[in-house]
């Protein structure tokens, strides 16, 4: 078990890593002395592991609001029913929402929170891999037919309980699409992190379980590290978005669900890499870490179908795009993160050989 503190501007708070931690959720809530406790989960974990939550909470008087699993529960709708549960449950300003999933309940119940009553606590408790990267940091939202995450704010958990026991019950494409944000953050930060991890990991079923609780809490100390400096994302976090330029551009155009958000940031780390190649000249094995990547399950191609020129307009209105430029995070070295505008013509001109297998 490791306990890590998160330090931001507005907030510092626990992250607990390791098996079995739930147990010191329940020593949080007593301790806190929260007059309500709105456990916030979706219709996967009300299945697998929410009694075992609720065993653990036994004495403790809590309200559960299950909603749909994955990108369908960050919707309008939703959040307006929760709002309104939140409502008929009398919870005040002292109340705490428990946000017990993957990252999509993470980013709904944390905007609930962050908007019910101008903004009561929550406590992100994660269940996938993937959700190592958004339980920290604050980043809470909810989609728009036009964008992911476009409606959100920045809202800072009051802590964060990862129990590594709620990853066992995670299906294969579950564990890749978290496994590509940890990927991300070795790349974006650390050269020897990044080939521990392709020696560690030929394929998921050699990944044991020490190794895979080590690379998640690495990835938390990244993550924590670039939020310690930049909060709100005027800076350096931006670098945090290495592969999610393309990578959302091709979720939203698929439509939320059809290709999971770490599957789709794998084509875009790829895509960003020969960009970098281009640009910058990054020395980088390209050949050798898609290999690994298609080793693993992951495919580092845009699906067929997709369009070059839908896929700019996409990119285009992204949340990171400015003066209706596209910024991309490119990669000077493993490790050394850049931001760079990229005109229209060239993102279609390479997003075309790209398409067409062709080395940019």
């Amino acid at each position: 078990m490791e306990s890590l503190i998160i330090h931001t501007e507005s907030k510092d708070y626990p992250v607990v890593i390791g098996y079995d931690v739930i147990h010191k959720l329940r020593d949080f809530l007593i301790e806190s002395q929260f007059s309500k406790v709105l456990i916030i989960t979706d219709t996967t974990l009300e299945k697998l592991h929410l009694s075992t939550l609720q065993k653990e909470l036994i004495g403790i008087g809590i309200e559960v609001f299950v909603v749909p699993s994955g990108e369908s529960a960050k919707t309008f709708e939703v959040f307006y029913q929760v709002q309104t549960y939140a409502l008929q449950s009398h919870l005040d300003r002292n109340s705490v929402i428990v946000a017990f999933g993957g990252g999509a309940v993470g980013d709904m119940a944390g905007f609930v929170a962050a908007t019910y009553m101008r903004g009561i606590p929550f406590i992100q408790v994660p269940t996938t891999i993937l959700a190592h990267d958004s339980a920290v940091g604050g980043k809470v939202a909810i989609n728009h037919e036009l964008g992911k995450n476009m409606i959100g704010s920045f809202y800072q958990p009051e802590a964060v309980f990862y129990d590594m026991r709620f990853l066992e019950t995670l299906p294969k494409q579950e564990v890749r699409s978290g496994f590509a944000e940890i990927i991300k953050h070795a790349l974006i930060s650390d050269k020897n992190f990044y080939h521990w991890l392709m020696n560690k990991t030929p394929a998921f079923s050699k990944l044991s379980n020490k190794h895979l609780e080590n690379a998640i809490t690495m990835g938390v100390k990244i993550k924590g590290n670039i939020v310690s400096k930049d909060e709100k994302e005027t800076g350096i976090r931006a670098f945090l978005n290495f592969g999610h330029t393309l990578g959302h551009a091709i979720e939203a155009e698929m439509g939320y669900g059809k290709i999971s958000h770490g599957e789709a940031v794998v084509i875009g780390m790829v895509f960003a890499l020969q960009i970098s190649q281009d640009i910058y000249e990054l020395e980088f094995e390209l050949d050798t870490f898609t290999t690994w990547l298609e080793g693993l399950g992951y495919t580092t191609k845009i699906p067929i179908g997709l369009s070059p020129s839908k896929l700019l307009v996409r990119m285009k209105g992204d949340k990171k795009a400015f003066s209706e430029s596209v910024r991309f995070v490119l990669l000077k070295e493993i490790g050394n993160p850049g931001l760079k505008s990229l005109t229209d013509e060239y993102l279609l001109e390479k997003l075309n050989l790209f398409m067409e297998g062709e080395r940019i």
